[in-house]
């Protein structure tokens, strides 16, 4: 089970499916920070366009030692832009990103979750400025990426005593890991 947004993640699944090495590679182990993007992006494929005319705005605050910027963001950032038709928006370049212990604490993270926390707004603001939708989520310490870890565990040993399907597969993840339900 491995919870990464860094590296070459194509090559990473890539090698791992070539070795029939059985494994969940998802870039977030939060089970509903996942339900929430695939719900996003699932809104994005229904309603493209929805919020056009919207701008976007993105803040996140991670702890200090994350120095880039969070996978999570970014993807959310994927279905929002396609929502709103802004494709100006780059994840990189417009981002607020918040890693000093005092900008964090001022975005409201607790003095004791300053080393480990994902704090993250999403707001869309129409064009006239007045209507204003909000997305948030906020994640102080690590337990619902154990606990995601865990439940992705679970699943590996499944398909593990299962072995390999008709189609072969052995990389899975967290994704597959909700759709299995009962964790």
């Amino acid at each position: 089970v491995m919870g990464t947004t860094g590296g070459d993640r194509e090559l990473l699944l890539e090698n791992t499916a070539d070795a029939k090495c059985f494994a969940v590679i998802a870039p977030n182990m939060a089970k509903q920070i996942v339900a929430m993007q695939a719900a996003l992006e699932d809104l994005a494929r229904k309603f493209p366009g929805a919020f056009e005319g919207y701008t976007l705005g993105v803040t996140e605050s991670h702890q200090k030692t994350k120095a880039d910027t969070s996978g999570t963001a970014k993807a959310v950032v994927d279905s929002l832009k396609t929502l709103s038709s802004n494709d100006k928006f780059t994840s990189d370049d417009d981002i607020i990103k918040l890693r000093t212990d005092e900008d964090s604490q001022n975005f409201g993270v607790k003095p004791d979750a300053l080393t480990g926390h994902a704090f993250h707004t999403y707001t869309l603001t129409s064009g006239d400025g007045s209507v204003e939708f909000q997305l948030k989520h906020n994640v102080s310490g690590r337990r619902v990426y154990a606990e995601g870890t865990v439940d992705a565990a679970i699943f590996l040993a499944k398909k593990v005593k299962e072995g390999l399907t008709e189609d072969g597969r052995t990389v899975y993840n967290m994704i597959d890991v909700l759709e299995e339900g009962g964790m």
